[in-house]
């Protein structure tokens, strides 16, 4: 169940309430990629104390390995990974068509092969909802197609069809007690293909519904089009999901856009590569003019890492290879996510929140870097480092 709490005077940010099995979630919230039953280089206690509501895993990822027979004997994903509050799975979708090098799309669904070993293995709308089923997730995703960015209409409407059709076999499929359901909207940067899907989705009367193919490499203003395109046809009384979203000043603009849920690998996946984000802007922990530098990741921050290491120790960390660096970036970069979405809320409640996203996107420095490393997390080409299939998107 879905509560609308307040709305902005001055942009279409929402404040809601978002009950599901395992707990409630206020929105608008920001979930941390656990695709693998975990959290990159993070603990539970670590995504407790930062403040995290839900998580979110994958349904490939988990079909894959460890598979459904363990998941299953283990009871479900929260007590296979002993996490007791909300999780959302994704369907698996994204990943056949961006992971799979071989695949043979069906009516009813995808022959491919694995990305680890080369196995045939074949995903649907009814195996899906079957894995998440067993998974035992609060929000299961439909089964859909997203196409990368760049392709022919024919393509967009060929996914739209298919997307709109596997959602309806979705639809049907047993779910776990409790276990919510949401629609994907798809249609790449076509306005009356938004429209379509949207529609009928909401028509099938699914739980929720969540805005995908965007962040798939396309530019940024494309990426706010597709949102701006989706968001009308959508109900006001149940949330609104921007899936692969986003830096933080992103996820202002999209909050303004009327989206409520978001999950995003880049706070991890950058802490890996070096790479901190501010509200500010993001810079490189590794660079020569945090040598000498004791300050904190940032002046203020309360995470784990920024109250008790410098810019100098992490700079040190990472640069001679230990785990303990980039385990520290990726505490500070998921708190400054969390923080910023409970930021948000508070000024939501307090109607304030017109203000407070002008000045933050006003002062808020985009890096190069970082926005390759978001296109290459959601794009057919997954990993920016090692050109190899992303284990985290």
């Amino acid at each position: 169940m879905f509560e609308l709490l307040a709305t902005d005077t001055e942009t279409k940010a929402r404040l809601g309430r978002l009950t599901t099995a395992h707990g409630v979630v206020e929105t608008p919230v920001y979930m941390p990629v656990g695709t693998q039953a975990t959290v990159k280089a993070m603990d539970p206690r670590e995504l407790l104390e930062s403040g995290t509501q839900i998580i979110l895993g994958n349904t490939y990822h988990l079909y894959v390995r460890p598979g459904l027979d363990v998941l299953s004997a283990a009871g479900g994903l929260h007590r296979f990974m002993n996490w007791s509050l909300p999780i959302l799975t994704d369907s698996g979708g994204f990943q056949v068509f961006s992971l799979a090098k071989i695949r043979k799309i069906t009516e009813h669904g995808v022959e491919f092969r694995s990305h680890l070993d080369g196995s045939p293995l074949f995903l649907g709308p009814k195996e899906s909802m079957h894995i998440q089923k067993v998974l035992g997730s609060d929000i299961a995703m439909v089964f859909d197609e997203c196409p990368p960015a760049g392709s022919k209409p024919k393509e967009y409407l060929s996914a739209v069809e298919r997307t709109i059709r596997w959602a309806k076999e979705c639809r049907q499929q047993p779910r776990a007690p409790g276990q919510m359901v949401f629609g994907i909207v798809q249609g790449g940067t076509h306005a009356d293909l938004r429209e379509r899907c949207a529609r009928e989705l909401v028509a099938m009367q699914f739980d929720g519904y969540a805005i995908g193919g965007v962040s798939v490499g396309e530019p940024e203003p494309e990426m706010l089009r597709a949102i701006e395109m989706s968001e009308p046809h959508l109900p006001a009384n149940q949330p609104r999901y921007a899936m692969g979203l986003g830096t933080p000043a992103q996820m202002i603009q999209l909050i303004s856009r009327g989206v409520d849920m978001f999950d995003c690998v880049l706070p991890t996946r950058v802490a890996r590569n070096g790479t901190a984000y501010t509200h500010k802007g993001a810079f490189n922990a590794k660079a020569g003019y945090n040598k000498i530098d004791f300050n904190p990741i940032e002046e203020g921050c309360e995470c784990y890492c920024c109250k008790n290491f410098t810019r100098a120790y992490i700079r040190h960390l990472l640069n001679v290879d230990e785990i303990l660096g980039l385990r520290m970036l990726s505490v500070h970069n998921t708190h400054l996510y969390l923080k910023l979405m409970a930021e948000v809320r508070e000024h939501l409640r307090n109607g304030t929140f017109g203000a407070f996203a002008r000045d933050y996107l006003a002062n808020y420095v985009p890096t190069k870097r970082v926005l390759a490393a978001r296109n290459s997390d959601a794009g057919p080409a997954a990993a920016a480092e090692t050109d190899e299939p992303d284990p985290e998107a």
